[in-house]
């Protein structure tokens, strides 16, 4: 049984790996007549965790609309526009710069009809955008077909035909017509997959992102005045209060797991009301994004010595004395409580910022694991001073140093404080902060950092000694060196260290950077002809007009100067746009895993094409080919790694040599 049991999970773990077709949406379609003249057809729609399902009317220069489509239509009529029906999320997105609606868990789509004659008949499809944090799908086409009998009299659909004058109708089914040359558009998925699995960026890798983001945190809060003086006090009353040894570092043990599952279950419990989808669309709420900022700013003003955050003491004296009244596990996970409260004005802003920041992720367990982070750096020193107590005695002392951590986070604190501001100023285009105005304050804040690190700023909590330690001036150094890193930017430089940070490059008056890699061809055939002719390989890039995991690639891996050699050189470039709604000359007939779909639009051919040829609908997708279409190396997805990107463009050269 064990064997068997061993042969599925193998089977499994093969498939997966090989499987990249992926479908998070499913459509189920019905035809609800509502009464002898009106009816309904209603698209109903499961969607995957993680991905969202665009809703209706998004406009130009966004992602996918629902639309809904007809291509023959008899004895009934469309009457009004698609209807997007359920919880309905409306938002601010930062990449594609305007406000979109989604939906997330499911989502209902409903568009009425007009019966006019005593039979009927509608085919047509459904088509959608559907994304994820990752990638996005091409147009998705639900085709449908409906027809059927109403209760409306031969003379009663005349007057109805009368009234109405003209009907839509269409002409009976295209010709179907070949995509040619065969050869080329031949599926090459089993030699995709000899080259092993796609090269992308996992889930995975954006969770170890999140903990080790989480764990930087805690360890800036233990270095604030609020936690570093309590660690000494904390571990000595662990080990003095017991002559049990061991019971007392299993006491600091049981102090740090407090606090670890404190801080998860806050991270737990954040998720829990708010929902992922919620968060991640709070997290780019304007109105949210305005209050964050304000906030951040009070922060980091009680940071600089302006006045002092405390939550109510009576809080926090409760837990104390509660703790002193019990004994034993409980007592002491009051104590790690006690610390929770007492440390929240300088731990607040820290945690507050990584929530907001891991919400992005539309993870579930994404808050959880950043609290994992955080909570196990702050838990360290009382679990490894009760282990060696000796440490104690090479701890550094409380004094001047903390403050300026203290006044340092203030800074960062500021900083942070306008990319939150930055999101606002785009939803409601008040063009305010603009890249360079952006950049201008931020080149100020890093500066005025320095200065202050080399005490040539004074707050009101700072000493008054004048000498600058070796790690303050190596502070200083970084934070000048970075603000005369960034001040190129404001003729137009990348500055890809601070891309994620700073508005997109389209609000930028003044740019003087044109280091941009163009497509030789946008057509298939046209572009492998082209490389023939010219003993070239190809890289074809599978992209969408509303892909912004696209626009990312372009900006940070093509714009580096190798790739951008390799590719202008060494390679013809074929950019396919899957959302590309130019009309084909004629509608196309295909067959598709026993299913006849209709190609209509430029776009559905693309698509199509990588479906079939390479097993494959989400973009970025790249993919290196000969001059028959066959491929040089496994395909590569969304992956901002420079290095990997040259080693995925150099490999297919040497293979194509190789050939040859």
């Amino acid at each position: 049984m064990k064997k068997v049991y061993s042969l599925i999970l193998l089977m499994f773990v093969v498939f997966s790996a090989y499987a990249q077709i992926q479908e998070p949406v499913k459509i189920e379609t019905e035809l609800h007549k509502i009464s002898d003249t009106e009816a309904e057809i209603v698209f109903s729609a499961t969607i995957d965790a993680g991905w969202h399902l665009y809703s209706t009317d998004l406009g130009a220069g966004g992602p996918i609309s629902a639309t809904f489509n007809i291509d023959k239509i008899e004895g009934a009529e469309v009457e009004g526009k698609l209807k997007a029906e359920g919880n309905e999320i409306s938002t601010f997105d930062k990449l594609f710069e305007m406000q979109v609606r989604y939906f997330s868990n499911n989502a209902k789509f409903v568009q009425k009809l007009k019966l006019t004659a005593a039979t009927y008949q509608i085919e047509g499809y459904f088509e959608y955008g559907a994304c994820n944090d990752e990638n996005c799908l091409p147009p998705t086409q639900v085709p449908f077909q409906f027809s059927g009998k109403t209760n409306l009299s031969i003379a009663a659909s005349k007057e109805v035909a009368a009234d109405n004058e003209v009907l839509t109708t269409q002409e009976a089914e295209q010709v179907k017509e070949p995509l040619t040359p065969d050869y080329l558009w031949k599926p090459v998925i089993d030699e995709l997959h000899n080259y092993g699995e796609e090269n992308k960026s996992t889930e995975d890798m954006s969770w170890i992102y999140i903990f080790v983001t989480g764990f930087l945190g805690g360890l800036l809060a233990l270095l604030t005045p609020c936690v570093w003086p309590i660690i000494p006090m904390t571990v000595s009353f662990f080990l003095k209060r017991t002559k049990d040894k061991k019971k007392g570092i299993r006491d600091a043990w049981t102090y740090g797991a407090s606090i670890v599952v404190i801080y998860v279950t806050l991270g737990i419990v954040i998720t829990a009301i708010f929902g992922a989808s919620a968060l991640n669309a709070l997290s780019t709420n304007a109105v949210f994004n305005i209050l964050f900022c304000l906030m951040l700013v009070v922060f980091a003003a009680s940071f600089f010595g302006a006045f002092e955050i405390r939550l109510p003491a009576k809080w926090s004296s409760a837990v104390d004395n509660k703790a002193e009244a019990t004994t034993g596990l409980l007592s002491i996970f009051l104590m790690a409580f006690t610390l929770s409260l007492v440390s929240f004005s300088c731990t607040g802003p820290i945690i507050g910022f990584l929530l907001v920041q891991v919400s992005t992720s539309g993870s579930m367990v994404a808050p959880a694991i950043g609290m994992l982070g955080f909570a196990i750096a702050l838990a360290l020193p009382f679990t490894l001073f009760a282990l060696f107590p000796s440490w104690l005695k090479s701890m550094p002392k409380s004094g001047g140093w903390m403050n300026v951590i203290k006044v340092t986070l203030g800074f960062l604190e500021l900083a942070f404080a306008l990319k939150f501001l930055s999101v606002a100023d785009l939803a409601y285009g008040w063009r305010i902060l603009d890249r360079e105005t952006f950049l201008a304050l931020w080149i100020v804040l890093f500066f005025l950092l320095g200065l202050y690190l080399l005490g040539k700023i004074k707050f009101p909590h700072d000493d008054d000694d004048n000498k600058v330690s070796v790690p303050r001036f190596f502070m200083a150094l970084i934070s000048l060196a970075f603000a005369v890193y960034m001040i190129p930017g404001l003729w137009g430089a990348p500055l890809k260290a601070v891309s994620a940070f700073a508005p997109p490059m389209q609000t930028q008056d003044f740019n003087l950077y044109n280091n941009e890699v163009h497509a030789k061809f946008d057509d298939y055939d046209l572009g492998m002809e082209y490389a023939r002719q010219h003993n070239k390989p190809v890289m074809l890039d599978f992209t969408g007009y509303g892909c912004v995991n696209c626009r990312k690639m372009e900006l940070s891996v093509w714009t580096n100067q190798k790739v951008s050699d390799i590719i202008n050189n060494d390679y013809v470039l074929i950019t396919l746009y899957v959302d590309n709604k130019t009309p084909l000359s004629q509608p196309v007939k295909v067959m598709e895993n026993g299913t006849e779909r209709t190609l209509r639009t430029v776009g559905d051919k693309w698509s199509y094409l990588q479906r079939v040829k390479f097993g494959a609908n989400a973009q970025p997708f790249y993919v290196l080919v000969n001059n028959e279409g066959m491929p040089l190396n496994k395909p590569y997805g969304f992956d901002e790694s420079v290095p990997k990107y040259i080693e995925f463009l150099q490999t297919g050269l040497d293979n194509y040599k190789k050939d040859k």
